[in-house]
């Protein structure tokens, strides 16, 4: 549902009473992920007659909202995930916005809902950093943003929404495992699949994420951090982690990663390094890995380190894998050589740290 590029002017009323200063400093000396947030959100509104109006920055605070709601009936709802980082000279960024306007718009597509102008979509990102900058943590915590769409039309016949609420809030954020970047554990799901061809496997929608939420719980029953899930047509293919891309090391350098083959999510971190691992002249492979593959290459050697990346996490190193009637770890169960290279390129660049030869990181205007 493709809409015209329009201009609007955000109306910005700033929130009558926001957090005590005292209180959120001292909510940043024990940051976890996704319980704290800040004061104000942003909002546009879309309809079929209006396209694209009343954009605000406002109070953060519920939604009225009809039972009819299609949303609640039918789940036409998309979503992103991206981060405000603090550098060292005080400034506020944000790291390929229009990577996250782009997929948006994808998911958008599929869903059946309009598409958002992808200069509006950055500009309400914008908008809310600009007026909540002090939620960004300094050192090494980021404000996490959730842009979102839901349809808001109250109807109980299956047809597409005409109405639509686009939003976009904000939550400062600590490291997304407990412990912070130690090596994870992770169950091999062979009860449940992710998606399957011609679904909505490569779409950012809440209907994946809750149909992953069992296999979540059964690999935390396992003591695991995170699931990983195979194919749905042979359940012999990784395809990728409840919500993390993943690559595999090989002995010999190359970077093993899963196709985007429809099934899986286009990671805009997945995409992040692969480009820098090939400009450190690795050689990535996008081809299918199976579960037998990666059992066999770590019982060899051949597989010398794993891990799993996404904008929450940014990257995590994978040191064991757990299955029904078994088990494995890679290597000698640690954080890699290579994994630290990569993970380390990019939070530099994100945090400003190194030279963005790339134009990635974006200033966030008004600061």
């Amino acid at each position: 549902m493709r809409t015209e590029q329009q201009t609007l002017t955000f109306d910005i009323t700033s929130n009558a009473q926001p957090m005590a200063e005292a209180d959120r400093l001292e909510a940043f000396k024990a940051l976890g992920f996704g319980t704290l947030f800040s004061d104000h959100m942003t909002v546009v509104r879309w309809s079929a007659d209006r396209g694209w109006h009343s954009a605000e920055v406002t109070a953060r605070a519920p939604f009225p909202m009809d039972p009819a709601s299609a949303v609640l009936h039918y789940a036409q709802e998309i979503f992103e995930g991206m981060k405000a980082y603090r550098t060292a000279d005080g400034q506020a960024v944000l790291f390929r916005p229009d990577q996250n306007a782009e997929r948006f718009n994808q998911s958008a597509k599929r869903m059946g809902m309009p598409e958002i102008p992808e200069a509006l979509f950055v500009e309400a990102v914008q908008k809310l950093v600009a007026t909540d900058a002090k939620w960004i943590p300094e050192g090494e915590g980021s404000l996490y943003l959730r842009p979102f769409m839901f349809a808001n039309e109250p109807f109980l016949g299956v047809r597409p929404s005409r109405e639509f609420i686009f939003c976009v809030i904000a939550s400062s954020v600590g490291p997304y495992f407990k412990g912070g970047a130690k090596p994870v554990t992770i169950w091999t799901s062979q009860n449940f699949t992710r998606a399957a061809n011609g679904g909505t496997g490569a779409v950012k929608c809440g209907g994946n994420y809750a149909a992953s939420l069992i296999a979540q719980a059964e690999a935390a029953e396992q003591g695991c951090d995170q699931v990983v899930f195979l194919d749905a047509a042979e359940h012999k293919w990784v395809e990728e982690l409840g919500g993390m891309n993943v690559f595999f090391v090989m002995q010999d350098g190359t970077l093993i990663t899963p196709p985007l083959n429809g099934n899986i999510l286009p990671g805009i971190t997945r995409k992040s390094l692969i480009q820098l691992a090939r400009d450190e002249g690795m050689t990535v492979e996008e081809r299918a890995y199976s579960f037998s593959e990666w059992q066999a290459d770590a019982a060899s050697g051949k597989l010398k380190e794993a891990f799993a990346c996404g904008t929450a996490a940014v990257v995590a190193a994978i040191g064991k894998v757990k299955f029904p009637g078994g088990e494995f770890t890679i290597a000698d169960g640690q954080t890699g050589q290579t994994t630290t290279r990569l993970r380390d390129l990019l939070v530099n660049i994100q945090r400003g740290r190194s030279n963005d030869r790339y134009g990635w990181v974006q200033p966030v205007p008004g600061l």
